[in-house]
C-alpha cells in the first residue's frame, strides 16, 4: 500500500467525524444523495474510473486502499495544510463559467471519506453537485452521508457516488464538469495516469485542484543521523511500480502545462506538534515501515530509531513537518466560456 502522508477542522459533521453507520441520517441528507448510488454498480452502469487494469479478479475482491480510521485521523491535518492561496484564482474561474440551473458539477476523484468536499464546498459560493468517485463502497457511503449540504452563500450542495477508481479518463467522462478535485492522489499514480488526467481535464475545459501530493521532504526535531536514510528509502518505496511518488506534483504541472493550462503550485505542509501525537505516531510507523520494506537492511537501526521517535512523540517533544504540494491547473475553457 502506498503510504501517502499528509491538522485544522473538518466540516459537514461535528468535528469532522465520520458517521458511525453509513446511510442518510436525516431527511435533508436523504434528498441530497442520489438514490441507489453507493456500494455496487447499478444495472448497466459502467465503472468509468479505473487506476490500472485488473484482469485477474473483481474490484470487489480487492482490499480497501485506506482505512477510514486513518483518513479520519488525518483529515484535520489535511484541512489545515491545504493551500488557501489557490482558492481565489479558482473562485474567479468558476465565477466566469456560464451559469447552470444545477450549479457547478464537481468530480472528486478517489474521494475516500469525502474530506475534500467537506473542506471545499463550504468555501465556494453557488449551488454545487459533487460526483464522488472511489472504488471502496464503504468509503463512498461515508463520503455521501458526511458531505456538506450548503455552500458558502447558503446555496444547496448535493452529491452522488460512483463506484470505480481513478481512471485513464476521457473528456467525455468529464463532460459538463466545472471542476475536478483530488486529495493525496497524484503520488500513487503513474506518469501515464497523470498525462491522461491532464488530457481529460484539458479536453473538457475544466480546472483541476489536486492537493496534498507528497514532496519527499520531512523535517523532525531533533535531527537524527538516520533521518536522511529513511527519507530516501521511503521515497524510493513510493516510486515502486512506476508510481510518481515525490515527483508527482512536478510531473502533473508539466502534463497540464503541455495541454495549455495555467498551473500554480503551492506548498501544503503538515505541521505536527504535541497536539497531533496520535497522527504523528501513526505516520511514523507507516513512514519507517515503508523505508524498511524498501531496504530490509535498515530493519535493526530503523527499529531503534522508531522506538526513540515514538517515545519523543509520547513525551510531547517531537515536532514534524511533512512537506506536500497543492496544484491548481486552469485549463483553457471550451465552448466559449470566459
Amino acid at each position: 500500500m502506498a503510504t501517502d502522508t499528509g491538522p485544522g477542522t473538518g466540516t459537514g459533521t461535528p468535528g469532522g467525524a465520520i458517521p458511525a453507520q453509513p446511510g442518510p441520517q436525516d431527511d435533508e441528507a436523504a434528498h441530497s444523495v442520489i438514490p441507489g448510488a453507493g456500494p455496487a454498480l447499478r444495472p448497466g452502469e459502467r465503472a468509468t474510473l479505473r487506476l490500472r487494469g485488473n484482469d485477474t479478479g473483481s474490484e470487489a475482491d480487492e482490499p480497501a486502499r485506506y482505512a477510514p480510521e486513518w483518513l479520519q485521523l488525518r483529515e484535520p491535518a489535511d484541512a489545515f495544510a491545504r493551500a488557501h492561496d489557490l482558492l481565489d484564482p479558482l473562485r474567479i474561474r468558476l465565477a466566469n463559467l456560464p451559469k447552470r440551473a444545477d450549479g457547478f458539477i464537481i468530480h472528486d476523484i478517489g474521494c475516500g471519506t469525502g474530506s475534500m468536499g467537506r473542506w471545499l464546498a463550504p468555501r465556494l459560493d453557488g449551488a454545487q453537485h459533487w460526483i464522488l468517485h472511489d472504488r471502496d463502497p464503504y468509503l463512498l457511503h461515508f463520503a455521501a452521508v458526511a458531505s456538506p449540504r450548503s455552500a458558502a452563500d447558503g446555496s444547496r450542495v448535493s452529491v452522488e457516488t460512483r463506484r470505480g477508481d481513478v481512471a485513464r479518463l476521457t473528456p467525455d467522462a468529464l463532460s459538463g464538469a466545472s471542476l475536478v478535485t483530488a486529495s493525496a492522489l497524484l503520488d500513487v499514480l503513474t506518469r501515464e495516469d497523470v498525462d491522461a488526467l491532464a488530457a481529460a481535464c484539458a479536453g473538457a475545459g475544466c480546472p483541476a485542484l489536486l492537493t496534498l501530493s507528497v514532496a519527499g521532504r520531512v523535517e523532525l526535531t531533533a535531527p537524527h543521523p538516520l533521518d536522511q536514510e529513511i527519507t530516501e528509502a521511503f521515497n524510493a518505496h513510493q516510486k515502486r511500480g512506476g508510481l510518481l511518488g515525490p515527483d508527482a506534483a512536478t510531473a502533473a504541472a508539466e502534463a497540464f502545462s503541455e495541454h495549455g493550462a495555467t498551473v500554480r503550485l503551492a506548498p501544503s505542509p503538515w505541521r505536527l506538534g504535541p497536539e497531533h501525537a496520535e497522527l504523528t505516531a501513526q505516520w511514523l510507523r507507516g513512514w519507517v515501515g515503508a523505508a524498511v520494506e524498501e531496504r530490509p537492511e535498515l530493519a535493526e537501526p530503523a527499529g531503534r530509531y522508531l522506538t526513540e521517535r515514538l517515545e519523543a512523540c509520547a513525551a510531547g517533544d517531537l515536532r514534524v513537518v511533512v512537506h506536500h504540494s497543492d496544484l491548481l491547473a486552469l485549463c483553457r475553457p471550451v465552448g466559449g466560456a470566459a
